[in-house]
């Protein structure tokens, strides 16, 4: 292949991409290695390659192949740290460079965000298109000393990475990579495991009502000696192809199962973990027998746990897979199904399963303080998800741009780089310490929820109140129903919880005059005394929402009110019936 880097003719920005060429008279990767080693700094040069874009221009023609390459120019360009610079190389192949001194980001962690840009599929109607590329790095002056000499590298380095298939990253070693077998690489990880070589990493769950942190992510890593700390995207394709998924699901298990009994033994009862249940493991007849093996085990209850459940699996044995879901779910576990959008999961599907929690990808969030369209896909998923009765976790939170409209449309709960990246076991203690993670970011984007609770015994009012303010909602007390119209004169609120047998006025009373002022109010009566004729006639009417007994069950009571404001909502989005 030959390269102009030298060249100052020609057109210098490339018309599909928007993309300085290499050479064409853009920035020059020349000026860049000379402005390097004047100031004793490193530069990795990234070789880029769209994995089989050639299958899409043979299949569905070049006009959507040069789509998807300005798509994943965009991406790539989005992504890239401000002193890094992209040009377009050719066909489908592009060249960035980073300059870096020890500590400093460097060409590995500019191929990470790349490979995190393209995780989720490319929309080109109407074609969803799932998108990898490959990557060879090259370091001035390590491995070239002049642009010609680097950029040879990074090819060579690039046609290395490749052998062990796509969506790989390589590194210029200097030496010829040799061809391994998938049996080599299944002796190579089954030593690893042995070794001690695979590790659990974990990150911060955190609840959208106040940042508390409520649970742990586990996230598997491989600590190799050859190519450092590896993340399941470098090597679950092989694990899978040498057959070794079930074995390692079963290492997971064990690993999480063994760090939660361990938080366990240091009093740390309130956190739970979410752990990937892969969909070999998944499908294996005697799955739901292995967790409950190791729950004995390990003397943990299984609603300690949260199973991730990707989409692909839900789709495969469906008797099988939904008897050891409906197994899992009469032991107490949690059910979410992860990066909920990106496996085609089928509405019925979806609503055949006995699941609990849908877990909204990256590639959803990333733009979703800037762009209407995602905007609106994730506002659809977390109100599907809370019309099924379903959670919603956000996964890959990273600004608080994010956690604000997140937070704005009711997600429950976060995970994040926003909070905290994945980390080991021991280097979690600062933050179960701190429990409270980002209070000044959570006091800024708090969502108005104001609940009105009228009741003329003081006493049920202090215990209302010490149970609602837990879940970060503004609580309005009013001991009379005059007190409680001032209450609704001078303050938005959305959810009334009324006594029945009040001195002034009965609750449906009240709650008759309220509908007939606020109409939009979500309106409740929680009383000790029952008189059906008369609760019956209030609903009937719409008066009422519903009605709720004393004395009551916390969580239960809990329960109704986030439905009831959750019913507001949509209400406001003209979603919700009248009532």
């Amino acid at each position: 292949m030959t390269f102009g880097f030298q060249q100052s003719g020609g057109v210098p920005v490339d018309p599909v991409t928007a993309l300085y060429r290499l050479g064409g008279g853009g920035p020059s990767l020349t000026a860049v290695l000379a402005t390097a080693q004047a100031s004793r700094r490193n530069v990795a040069l990234l070789h880029v390659d769209i994995d089989m874009l050639q299958l899409v221009n043979v299949n569905m023609g070049e006009e959507v192949g040069d789509q998807v390459l300005a798509a994943v120019a965009q991406r790539l360009r989005a992504t890239m740290p401000e002193d890094a610079i992209l040009w377009r190389l050719g066909s489908d192949e592009f060249v960035a460079c980073i300059a870096y001194r020890e500590g400093e980001p460097n060409g590995e962690a500019l191929a990470e965000l790349f490979r995190d840009a393209l995780e989720g599929p490319l929309s080109i109607p109407p074609y969803t298109l799932p998108v990898t590329v490959s990557i060879g790095i090259a370091v001035f002056p390590e491995h070239g000393t002049d642009a010609a000499a680097l950029l040879a590298s990074a090819e060579r380095a690039l046609r290395e990475s490749k052998r062990g298939g796509h969506n790989n990253v390589g590194l210029y070693s200097g030496v010829p990579a040799r061809t391994t077998s998938e049996a080599g690489f299944a002796d190579r990880f089954v030593g690893a495991l042995d070794r001690g070589e695979m590790k659990m990493y974990f990150q911060p769950q955190v609840s959208a009502q106040d940042g508390s942190l409520v649970g742990m992510s586990g996230l598997l890593r491989w600590d190799s000696p050859e190519h450092g700390l590896l993340r399941p995207n470098r090597f679950l394709a092989r694990v899978e192809r040498a057959g070794l998924s079930g074995q390692l699901g079963l290492w997971v298990l064990d690993a999480a199962m063994q760090q939660l009994a361990a938080w366990r033994e240091r009093g740390l009862d309130y956190l739970t973990l979410s752990v990937h249940i892969d969909g070999v493991l998944l499908s294996r007849a005697d799955c739901l027998d292995a967790i409950g093996e190791r729950l004995h085990r390990y003397q943990l209850n299984a609603s300690s746990f949260e199973f991730e459940l990707p989409e692909s699996a839900l789709a495969l044995d469906v008797h099988r897979i939904h008897d050891t879901l409906t197994g899992l779910r009469s032991l107490g576990a949690t059910l979410t199904v992860q990066d909920f959008g990106r496996g085609g999961l089928s509405f019925a599907a979806l609503a055949q399963y006995p699941l609990d929690r849908l877990q909204i990808g990256r590639s959803f969030i990333r733009n979703v303080a800037s762009d209407p369209r995602s905007a609106a896909i994730v506002r659809g998923i977390i109100a599907m998800g809370h019309r099924l009765n379903m959670k919603l976790t956000a996964k890959g939170v990273e600004t608080e741009a994010e956690l604000g409209f997140l937070r704005r449309n009711h997600c429950d709960f976060f995970l994040g780089h926003l909070f905290s990246p994945p980390l080991p076991a021991e280097l979690l203690d600062p933050l179960v310490q701190k429990r409270f993670l980002l209070p000044s970011a959570f006091a800024a984007t708090r969502p108005e929820r104001t609940l009105l609770l009228l009741d003329d015994e003081d006493n049920v009012l202090r215990a209302l109140v010490r149970l609602f303010r837990r879940d970060g909602y503004k609580v309005l007390t009013a001991s009379t129903v005059r007190e409680a119209f001032d209450l609704l004169a001078s303050n938005p609120v959305q959810v009334i919880v009324s006594d029945q047998r009040m001195p002034d006025m009965s609750g449906t009373e009240f709650l008759a005059k309220v509908r007939e002022l606020y109409p939009d109010t979500v309106r409740m009566v929680l009383s000790g005394y029952t008189d059906l004729a008369t609760i019956t006639e209030a609903i009937n009417r719409g008066s009422i929402y519903r009605f709720l007994t004393k004395p009551w069950n916390d969580d239960e009571l809990r329960g109704h009110i986030e439905a009831a404001f959750r019913a507001h909502e949509r209400q406001g989005d003209a979603e919700f019936a009248a009532y």
